[in-house]
């Protein structure tokens, strides 16, 4: 039966090169030689289906066929699908809105395999299937081509992985050929790897992350990408090692290391682009608007950024005006609409933190010299001020902020430094190594235990609670470390009613900005070329942020131009050469 079912199929099989095809249970082909099963299903002629098409069906859950091994065919994408589970639901402990899993976040990934073609598809008779396929779902798939609509919301399975990151796993399964046969759990874990490289949406670990913040964003949560990231830096969203969370049946081995396994932190700009590619590539709608009332508004995000920075509360004022003067708090700047090339997209950390730098340099210029100036006036100020809060002594807070991020800098260094890049669940590449390497593994952890109790080492103690603060100040110390009640009296002088910095001057980080395009950002930053208490503030936020200064600068270099157009266009009346 299986003969006459299969004569007609010739084509060889991708792992061995034979031509000795037989048929599953399940309807599938699958090669006598090496037992590899192929997506490729035997055509059933059916009087009451259209003759030049067929729907491409899928599985529920992991209910396949099981191996002798006790695994379960599955297939990439469902590991995928699976990580993406475990984040949503790391995320709802976090507080996020139990919406966000069930609802936005699964019509996201629906949608991308629909616009893969990897389910809810339709493929004529004779179309090649490509190498990334078939997922878990329900019965039969939708059979609307189109996108599901955003308010038929549905529920979430599983998720991604990771292919291009520079890890041991990675850099050893690249040195094997690729046209060799190579074990892998999956069932299409070698023939992901042979697609297309320019593939730039195929599934990786960064982009689940990508699809969290697209879901986070959609929801307009209280949570900023580099809140994201952090917390799964922490271990408080399953990111790195997360295969170890698969179910048993799905066997990791082989070239699923290399999609799974990373050995790197994610990137800030590597996942943000991503997010804006895939809402582009979705077709996504205008997402909702970012408002006064939300905390992604610069106005809600400088006031946290404020408090985590340890500045006066009267700054927020400020911070207030030069969001209104710029008018980068309206909703048509805030709000992402995907596909439009011509809005700047706004990362709502950054732009708030940007805000906070501009502020500071209109008060205290920060150029090495003027800001020391006022810091001597407001200590001579508060030597005799016996009345209301003392005014902000720039020196003072500088030493207080540069002790406390040195301590927390050097902490956060030794921890990279001294983390693990391995998982308790040993790794195999072949069936045949599998004893030798759970033997090896067991001999380090029997070491590492011996080692342990011989030094006296103290075992790891359980990781804190996740915090959206990771720099708090309190004002019921009597040390003087909080300034958040401090004013601001000592720089500020009032005309026409107004309050204006008694500083005239202001200098620009650059006159004339760049073309992302060309260069990929708006200025060039190098610390040498600026001054020292500029370099520390940018220092401040980017460790808050978690990313490069130079990215604050860019944001920095954006807002001056705003808020200094109609002054540019001109012959400037202020100082644009950088003070040293």
């Amino acid at each position: 039966m299986d003969e006459e079912a299969t004569s007609d199929f010739n084509e060889r099989c991708a792992q061995c090169s034979e031509v000795n095809w037989g048929l599953t249970d399940g309807g599938r082909f699958y090669c006598r030689s090496c037992h590899n099963v192929i997506e490729r299903t035997r055509e059933i002629i059916n009087a009451d289906f259209a003759s030049n098409a067929r729907v491409q069906t899928i599985s529920r859950g992991l209910s396949k066929e099981e191996n002798n091994d006790g695994g379960c065919e599955w297939y990439v994408c469902e590991g995928f699908q699976l990580v993406l589970k475990k984040q949503a639901e790391a995320l709802e402990t976090l507080g996020v809105c139990p919406q966000m899993k069930d609802e936005i976040l699964c019509n996201f990934w629906r949608h991308y395999l629909q616009k893969t073609k990897q389910a809810y598809c339709k493929r004529p008779v004779g179309e090649p299937i490509k190498a990334l396929s078939v997922c878990d779902s329900s019965t039969d798939v939708d059979s609307d081509p189109g996108r599901p609509s955003l308010l038929h919301l549905l529920s979430l399975s599983e998720s991604e992985g990771d292919l291009q990151t520079d890890c041991s796993f990675a850099s050893s399964t690249s040195r094997i050929s690729e046209s060799t046969s190579v074990c892998s759990g999956s069932v299409d874990g070698s023939l992901y790897l042979l697609k297309n490289q320019k593939d730039k949406l195929r599934m990786t670990m960064p982009m689940t992350l990508s699809f969290c913040y697209m879901a986070l964003l959609w929801l307009r949560e209280p949570m900023t990408l580099s809140d994201l990231l952090r917390f799964v830096v922490e271990g408080h969203i399953p990111y790195l090692n997360v295969f170890q969370l698969f179910p048993e049946k799905m066997k990791l081995c082989g070239l699923d290391l290399k999609i799974f396994c990373v050995e790197s932190w994610p990137l800030y700009e590597e996942v943000y682009s991503k997010m804006l590619e895939l809402a582009a590539f979705l077709d996504l709608p205008r997402f909702p608007d970012i408002t006064e009332s939300c905390f992604l508004h610069p106005d809600m995000l400088c006031m946290k950024y404020l408090m985590e920075a340890n500045l006066p509360d009267e700054l927020h004022t400020w911070t207030c005006r030069v969001v209104k003067k710029t008018c980068i708090g309206e909703a048509d700047f805030l709000t992402l609409l995907p596909g439009n090339k011509s809005t700047r997209k706004v990362k709502y950390d950054v732009l708030a933190v940007a805000v906070i730098v501009v502020v500071l340099k209109l008060l205290f210029l920060l150029d090495d010299h003027y800001e020391w100036l006022l810091s001597d006036f407001a200590e001579e100020q508060n030597k005799n001020n016996t009345e209301g809060g003392p005014y902000f002594e720039f020196k003072k807070w500088y030493e207080v902020i540069k002790c406390s991020l040195d301590v927390k800098q050097k902490k956060l260094d030794e921890e990279r430094a001294k983390y693990l890049w391995r998982c308790e669940m040993p790794l195999f590449y072949s069936a045949k190594n599998k004893s030798r390497i759970f033997k090896r593994r067991q001999m380090v952890v029997n070491l590492q235990n011996q080692f342990g109790k011989l030094s006296g080492s103290v075992q790891p103690a359980e990781k804190p609670s996740p915090s959206c603060f990771q720099l708090t100040w309190s004002e019921e110390n009597t040390d003087g470390s909080c300034f958040h009640r401090h004013s601001l009296k000592g720089i500020l002088q009032e005309k026409c009613g107004l309050l204006k910095a008694m500083n005239p001057d202001y200098w620009l980080c650059t006159v004339k900005l760049c073309t992302e395009k060309s260069c990929g950002h708006l200025a060039h930053y190098k610390e040498v070329d600026f001054p020292q208490s500029y370099h520390f503030v940018l220092r401040l936020f980017s460790f808050l942020l978690r990313i490069q200064p130079s990215y604050i600068h860019d944001e920095v270099c954006a807002i001056e131009h705003k808020l200094f157009n109609k002054k540019l266009s001109k012959t400037p009346k202020y100082n644009t050469v950088i003070r040293k």
